[in-house]
C-alpha cells in the first residue's frame, strides 16, 4: 500500500507540471486558434533565467521566481503575439505548425548563446545545458515529510502541489465568471465575428499569449528540480502535456488540468506495476506517446467538410501556362553549373558539403510531397530517414548489393509511412502533426532500440556505391551523382503534379469534399501521398547516410526531423526546387557562420528555427515569395504605366468613377424615393436625414483581383436599402467593405459623417455599424445566455430579450450551435432590438430558413428600421425583401446598374438584373415583383 501510495503521490508532482503547460496550451489555443508547440521552449528558458539568476548571480528564489513568471514570461508571450502569432492566426494551419516548432527549436538555443555571451563578458554564469539536480522554489537543500512509512514529501513537490492548484481555480474562474474570459472563449469560436461586435480579438490574443506564457514559465520554474536543464526533457513534457490537452479538447482547461493529474499518476504507475515492460526496452518512457496516440484517435472530432469551398487554397501561380524555358530553365542550368563546380571551383571541403547538401535535399522534398501537395505536417520523417538507412545497413552487413540494399530499405520507409498513415489519416492539422510525432518518439524509444536493427551504438556501415567505373568515394563523383538523382527526382515531382493523379492530389489538398463528389478518394490519395513521402524521405535517408559511410539509431532523431521541417517549410514547401535551396543552405550556413561570424553551434540553430516568422509574412516560403512580389511590381508598374486602375475602363481617366448612373440622370448613391416618409428620431423627411453610411466611388477586391469598380450607396436613419444582383455581382464584397473587413483599394467609406474608410472591423462596430454575416452572427460554442451577454452585459436587458423570446428563454443554458438555423438568426438580431446600432448590414439573413421564420426575421429587420436604425440588406429573395425595402439598388458586375425609390422598381428591371435579359411583365413572376413594389 505504501509503494502504491508513494507512485501516487510522485506521480503528482509530474502531473502537476503537466497540468500547468496543458492548461496553457488550452488557454492559448482557445484564444487564438493555434496550438503552441513552443510552449514547452517558454518554460525551458524561464528555468535556465532562473538558474542561472538565482544560481549564478545570486538572486533569492521567491522573488526571482515571481518577476520570471509575472513579468518576464508574459513580456515574451506579449512580444511573440505582436511579431508573429497575431499574423499566424490568419494563414493555414501547416504554416501555423511550422512557424511554431521553428520557435521550440529556436528558443533554446537563443537561451544557450545569450549564457555563452555573458560567460564571455565575465559574468557569473553557471553551467547551463543538461544540469540535473538543481535547486527549486523551495528551501535548499529542500525540507523533507514522511507522511507514511515508506513515503516521503519534500518541500519542492508541496510547492508544485499548493501553486498548481491555485492556478487551475483561479483560471477557472477567470474563463468562466468573468467577461474576460467570455471574450476569450469566444475568440476562438469565430475571431472574425468578435471584431464586427466591436472586440479586439488581437488584443484578447495577446492577453491569452501572456497568461499561456505566464503559465509555462511557472512550469519551467517549478520543474528545475526535476527536471534539471535539458531543454530536449523540456521538449518532451510538452507533447506529454499535450496528451491532457487532447484529453480537454483543446477547449476545457479543468479537463485538461484533470487529464495532466492523471497522465501523471498513470506514467508511474506503469513504471512501478507493468512487469512486461521489464522485456520492452524504452516502453515505460513511451507510454504517454502510447496514450497521446490513442487519444488523438479517440478523442478528436472530426471537421464537417460539406458545403466547403476550399480548405487549403493554393496561392496563385503567376508562372503558369509559361513555356517550360521560362518556368523550368533557370533551375536546369543551376543543376548544370553546379555539377560542373564540382570539378571546377570548389575546393574539396565545399564538395563535401554541397554534396552533403544534396544529399539532404532529397530528404526535404518529401515535404514537397507530404506537406506541398497534401496539405499534411508530417512530423515522423526522421523516423523514415532511420528507418530505411538502418535496414539497408543491416541488409548490406549480410553481403547484399547497395543498390538492393537501398531498395529494400526505401520500400520499409515506404511500409512504415503506411504504417504511421493508416490509423492517422482520419485527423487533420495538428491532431495529425501530434500523432505522427508521437509515432515518431515510439520508434526513438522502442523500434530503434531493437539490438538486432540498430547493431549497438555503433550502427551500420553503409559504404558508397561503386558501379563499373563509376566509384562514388570521391565527394565530386559523389556530387555530380546526386545532381543528377536530385534532377530526376524534381523532375518527376513536376511531373506528377501535371497529371491527372497529380490534378488528383491538388483537388484533395484543396477540397476535399469536391473531390470525393467528383469521384476522387480522399483517404486513397493521401494514403498515396504519406507512402511516396515516406519513401522519399527513405531513399534520402540511405543516399546521407552513404555520404557519411554509416549510420547509428541516434543520428536522426524525431527531433532533427523537426529542424528539417522548419528550414524546409520556411525556404517553401510547394515545389520542389525550393527544397533543393533549403538542403543546400542547410548544409552550408553553419559553415558560413562559423568561418565569418562566430563558432558557437547555437547561432545557426537560431537561424534555423527563426525561418519560421517569415511564415507569418509568407505562408508559402521566402523562395516563393520572391516570384510573388517581383509579379506585384510587374502589375503596379504596368498599372502606373497605363495610368488606369483595376477595373476602369480604357481611356478613363484616373479616379473617375465609371459607374453607371441612374437612368434619370441623377448619381444613384442620392436618388430618394418619391413622396418622403417621416422617420423616427429624423425630425424630419429622409432627404433632410445625413447618411449614417456612405460608399463613395468604392473599389475593392481580393488579391489584386477587383471586385467593385465604383460603387456609390448611401443608408440613412430609418431606411432600408435592399442591394439586389446575381450571384457574383459584389454584393457581399460591399458588405465586408462596409464593415470594415476589407479594405477598399480606392474610394471612401462614411459613418456618421465621419471618413471612416481606414478603420478596421472593431473601429466601425465600435462607430455602430453591425454586420450579420450570411452564416449566422453567433458563437456556436457559447450557450444563448453567454452570446446575450458579450452584447447585452446589462441582466436586465437580456431577460427584456428572453420575455419577447420564449424559445430562447427556454433554452437558455444550449451551445448557440445546437439550435435551428432560424433560432440562430433570432439570437443574432434579438440584442440589437435593445441596443439598436447606426446601421446594420445584413448578409442573407434569411437564407436557409423555413417561410415562417424568414418571415419573423423581416418583421424584426422592420422593426429595426422604425427604431431609427439604417439597414443594408442585401437578399436573394427580391419580391419578400421589396415588401419592406425603402430603396432598392440593382448590382451587376461590381457595378451599380440602378439605384431608386421602390415604388419605381419594374419586373424587367429585375430580372434583366439578374437574369440579363428582359421579363415579361405578365407573367406570373412579374405580376409578384410589381406587386411587392406597390405594398406600402
Amino acid at each position: 500500500m505504501s509503494d502504491l501510495l508513494g507512485f501516487v503521490l510522485s506521480g503528482l508532482v509530474s502531473g502537476a507540471l503537466y497540468a500547468l503547460l496543458a492548461t496553457g496550451l488550452v488557454l492559448s489555443y482557445s484564444a487564438s486558434g493555434l496550438f503552441n508547440f513552443a510552449h514547452g521552449a517558454t518554460a525551458y528558458l524561464c528555468a535556465l533565467a532562473f538558474h542561472e539568476l538565482r544560481s549564478g548571480f545570486g538572486w533569492p528564489a521567491v522573488p526571482t521566481a515571481l518577476l520570471l513568471v509575472s513579468v518576464a514570461a508574459p513580456a515574451l508571450g506579449w512580444g511573440l503575439d505582436r511579431l508573429m502569432f497575431r499574423k499566424l492566426a490568419r494563414v493555414g494551419e501547416s504554416a501555423q505548425i511550422v512557424a511554431t516548432i521553428g520557435l521550440l527549436v529556436a528558443l533554446p538555443a537563443l537561451g544557450l548563446w545569450v549564457v555563452e555571451l555573458l560567460e564571455d563578458a565575465g559574468a557569473p554564469v553557471v553551467p547551463a545545458e543538461n544540469q540535473f539536480g538543481l535547486p527549486g522554489v523551495g528551501p535548499n537543500p529542500a525540507t523533507s515529510w514522511q507522511p507514511a512509512d515508506g513515503v516521503g514529501v519534500d518541500s519542492d513537490q508541496l510547492i508544485t502541489w499548493l501553486v498548481t492548484a491555485a492556478v487551475a481555480l483561479g483560471l477557472w474562474i477567470l474563463m468562466r465568471h468573468t467577461p474576460l474570459g467570455l471574450r476569450l472563449r469566444a475568440a476562438v469560436d469565430n475571431r472574425t465575428l468578435v471584431e464586427l461586435r466591436g472586440m479586439s480579438a488581437d488584443r484578447l490574443s495577446s492577453v491569452a499569449w501572456m497568461l499561456s506564457s505566464g503559465l509555462a514559465g511557472l512550469a519551467g520554474v517549478l520543474a528545475t528540480p526535476l527536471l534539471g536543464l535539458s531543454a530536449h526533457d523540456f521538449t518532451l513534457f510538452l507533447f506529454v502535456s499535450a496528451t491532457a490537452a487532447v484529453l480537454g479538447r483543446f477547449l476545457s482547461v479543468p479537463l485538461a488540468f484533470a487529464g495532466g493529474l492523471g497522465l501523471g499518476v498513470l506514467q508511474n504507475l506503469v513504471a512501478g506495476y507493468a512487469g512486461f515492460a521489464e522485456r520492452i526496452t524504452g516502453f515505460r518512457t513511451a507510454v504517454p506517446f502510447l496514450i497521446l496516440f490513442a487519444g488523438l484517435l479517440l478523442l478528436t472530432r472530426r471537421q464537417r467538410t460539406a458545403g466547403t469551398a476550399a480548405v487549403d487554397a493554393p496561392p496563385v501561380d503567376y508562372l503558369a501556362g509559361r513555356p517550360w524555358a521560362h518556368r523550368c530553365g533557370p533551375w536546369a542550368v543551376a543543376a548544370v553549373l553546379l555539377a560542373t563546380a564540382f570539378y571546377t571551383v570548389t575546393t574539396p571541403f565545399w564538395s563535401g558539403i554541397l554534396a552533403q547538401g544534396l544529399a539532404l535535399s532529397l530528404v526535404f522534398v518529401s515535404f514537397t510531397v507530404v506537406t506541398g501537395l497534401g496539405a499534411m505536417v508530417s512530423l515522423a520523417q526522421a523516423t523514415f530517414v532511420t528507418g530505411a538507412a538502418l535496414v539497408a545497413g543491416l541488409l548490406m552487413s549480410h553481403g547484399w548489393p547497395f543498390a538492393g540494399a537501398a531498395l529494400a530499405g526505401t520500400c520499409a520507409a515506404a511500409l512504415l509511412g503506411a504504417l504511421v498513415a493508416l490509423p492517422a489519416l482520419r485527423l487533420g492539422g495538428r491532431s495529425l502533426a501530434l500523432a505522427t510525432l508521437a509515432l515518431a518518439f515510439l520508434a526513438d524509444q522502442v523500434l530503434f532500440q531493437m539490438g538486432w536493427l540498430r547493431n549497438g551504438d555503433t550502427g551500420w556501415e553503409i559504404p558508397r556505391p561503386v558501379a563499373g567505373p563509376v566509384d562514388l568515394s570521391d565527394d565530386r563523383a559523389m556530387g555530380v551523382a546526386l545532381v543528377v538523382l536530385v534532377t530526376a527526382v524534381v523532375a518527376a515531382l513536376g511531373a506528377l503534379r501535371n497529371s491527372p493523379t497529380g490534378r488528383a492530389m491538388l483537388a484533395v489538398r484543396s477540397a476535399p469534399a469536391a473531390a470525393m463528389a467528383s469521384g476522387v478518394s480522399v483517404i486513397r490519395t493521401k494514403l498515396l501521398l504519406f507512402t511516396l513521402s515516406a519513401g522519399l524521405a527513405g531513399f534520402g535517408g540511405v543516399m546521407y547516410a552513404s555520404f557519411n559511410t554509416r549510420v547509428t539509431a541516434t543520428d536522426f532523431t524525431a527531433m532533427t526531423g523537426l529542424i528539417w521541417l522548419a528550414v524546409a517549410v520556411a525556404a517553401g514547401v510547394r515545389r520542389a526546387q525550393f527544397a533543393v535551396v533549403a538542403g543546400l543552405v542547410f548544409a552550408a550556413v553553419p559553415h558560413l557562420m562559423a568561418d565569418y561570424v562566430t563558432d558557437s553551434a547555437h547561432l545557426p540553430v537560431i537561424l534555423f528555427g527563426l525561418a519560421g516568422l517569415a511564415l507569418a509574412n509568407d505562408p508559402d516560403g521566402y523562395c516563393a515569395a520572391v516570384s510573388v512580389r517581383r509579379h506585384r511590381r510587374r502589375a503596379k508598374a504596368g498599372t502606373a504605366t497605363s495610368g488606369t486602375s483595376p477595373g476602369t475602363a480604357p481611356g478613363t481617366p484616373p479616379g473617375r468613377d465609371t459607374a453607371p448612373r441612374a437612368p434619370d440622370g441623377p448619381n444613384p448613391a442620392t436618388r430618394t424615393p418619391n413622396g418622403p416618409r417621416e422617420t423616427a428620431g429624423s425630425g424630419g423627411s429622409r432627404g433632410e436625414v445625413p447618411p449614417v453610411l456612405a460608399l463613395r466611388h468604392l473599389h475593392a477586391g481580393y488579391d489584386g483581383t477587383p471586385v467593385l469598380h465604383g460603387v456609390d450607396l448611401t443608408v440613412r436613419p430609418g431606411e432600408i436599402v435592399a442591394l439586389l444582383g446575381p450571384n457574383g455581382a459584389g454584393k457581399s464584397t460591399t458588405c465586408r467593405t462596409a464593415a470594415g473587413l476589407l479594405t477598399p483599394g480606392r474610394g471612401h467609406v462614411y459613418v456618421a459623417g465621419r471618413d471612416a474608410t481606414r478603420d478596421g472591423a472593431v473601429r466601425r462596430a465600435r462607430a455602430g455599424v453591425v454586420l450579420a454575416p450570411e452564416s449566422r452572427g453567433v458563437f456556436p460554442a457559447l450557450t444563448i445566455e453567454e452570446n446575450l451577454a458579450l452584447h447585452l452585459p446589462d441582466r436586465d436587458a437580456r431577460d427584456a430579450v428572453y420575455e419577447r423570446f420564449a424559445g430562447l428563454a427556454a433554452r437558455r443554458g444550449v451551445t448557440a450551435g445546437s439550435l435551428s438555423g432560424g433560432e440562430q438568426q433570432l439570437l443574432a438580431l434579438a440584442p440589437l432590438l435593445q441596443r439598436p446600432p447606426k446601421v446594420l448590414i445584413a448578409d442573407e439573413p434569411s437564407l436557409g430558413l423555413a417561410p415562417r421564420v424568414v418571415d419573423e426575421v423581416f418583421r424584426l429587420l422592420a422593426e429595426l428600421r422604425d427604431a431609427g436604425v439604417g439597414l443594408l440588406l442585401v437578399e436573394e429573395k427580391a419580391a419578400e425583401v421589396l415588401g419592406i425595402a425603402d430603396t432598392v439598388a440593382y448590382l451587376a458586375q461590381g457595378r451599380l446598374a440602378w439605384c431608386g425609390p421602390r415604388s419605381e422598381v419594374r419586373a424587367d428591371r429585375l430580372t434583366e438584373a439578374y437574369l440579363g435579359m428582359a421579363a415579361d411583365g405578365g407573367t406570373d413572376d412579374g405580376r409578384a415583383i410589381e406587386e411587392a413594389g406597390r405594398q406600402p
